[in-house]
């Protein structure tokens, strides 16, 4: 059997280390976990019941450093934020597992933005590592398709199982001399990290696109967020309404309806109603959209006055503050 290092510090790992035990000896795997994660983490049951050791490197030195001690014929990355030198990956076949239909978006946050750009459907690439971001021919590639109901965590899901079922495989054949199919270059499309504050909601926006938007940043994601009275307030779920009232007049953001009955509000967008099903105005504590928005008079988002208002506002405490500071410092010593 062949052996291989496995790297994988994301979600996708746990598949990608069934899959490979299954045709190949692991020899490792690259997994940085603390103690407290240790008991619970899937990667790190899985490895133990394999006899597999797993190694809590961060680094691409520290990367090197165990290609060099442990010779594996491949190293295996699903899921690892650092990008390979070009010595390195000269100095051993990798192979990298990426979740998308490799020439087009390649780099960051893929299956997040296949869903946030409204792509029909997205893909798993197993590909040979090549200087170059996702670059190197592919050796096996399967298109997933996109619900318009799909959040980020079901894409995974069957993504991840696709892994499972073929990783493995395809490591083998391409360590047999399979070399693959070069990407076409000019077919290349990438996407840019994205950070947690690239989630807030522009209720400016289509329906379609802020549904999109918020199914994309689903758990284990932060979820994308708005603000209810100046205080941030994230959307876990919602849906779009298929007959909507046609609103002449309309301000993106404002609450037309709450159901008390049903837990959910309507909000207005830039072209029609979306109505929020799930909300959590308390860190960890999901609850119904109504038992948190109740009226019809609130507008979510943070608009020109409101910051104002609250820039106002501080200001006026820094003042008092600040007097406060001078009187106590210009009052004479008590004997």
């Amino acid at each position: 059997m062949r052996n291989v290092l496995l790297v994988g510090i994301g979600p996708t790992a746990p598949t990608a280390l069934a899959s490979l035990a299954d045709c190949c000896r692991v020899v490792g795997v690259v997994r940085p976990v603390d103690a407290a994660q240790r008991a619970t983490d899937p990667v790190v049951s899985l490895a133990a019941r394999h006899g597999v050791p797993v190694f809590g490197i961060t680094s691409v030195k520290g990367l090197r450093v165990l290609v060099d001690q442990l010779q594996p014929d491949c190293v295996v990355v699903s899921s690892f934020d650092r990008i390979l030198p070009p010595d390195l990956i000269a100095s051993c076949p990798f192979v990298n597992v990426h979740y998308a239909p490799l020439p087009q978006f390649r780099g960051r946050a893929s299956v997040n933005w296949a869903i946030i750009t409204g792509q029909p459907a997205t893909a798993i690439s197993i590909h040979v590592i090549a200087p170059g971001l996702d670059a190197g021919n592919i050796l096996f590639q399967q298109s997933v398709p996109i619900d318009s109901r799909d959040t980020v965590t079901d894409l995974y899901d069957r993504l991840n199982e696709l892994q499972r079922q073929h990783l493995g495989e395809t490591v083998v054949r391409f360590l047999s001399g399979d070399p693959g199919v070069p990407q076409r270059e000019e077919d290349a499309t990438y996407g840019c990290t994205r950070l947690p504050s690239d989630g807030e909601i522009d209720w400016s926006r289509p329906t379609v696109e802020i549904d999109a938007l918020i199914r994309a940043l689903a758990a284990p994601f932060p979820g994308a967020f708005t603000y209810l009275d100046g205080r941030r307030l994230v959307v876990w779920r919602t849906c779009a309404l298929d007959s909507p009232r046609t609103y002449a007049g309309r301000v993106a953001g404002r609450v037309v309806n709450v159901s008390r009955e049903h837990g959910h509000v309507d909000v207005l967008t830039g072209d029609g109603i979306l109505r929020l099903i799930e909300v959590e105005a308390e860190a960890g504590r999901r609850v119904p959209a109504a038992s948190v928005v109740r009226s019809v008079r609130a507008t979510l988002g943070l608009g020109t006055g409101d910051l104002l208002s609250r820039i106002d506002a501080l200001e006026r405490e820094v003042d008092r503050l600040r007097h406060q500071l001078v009187e106590t410092a210009g009052a004479p010593a008590r004997v």
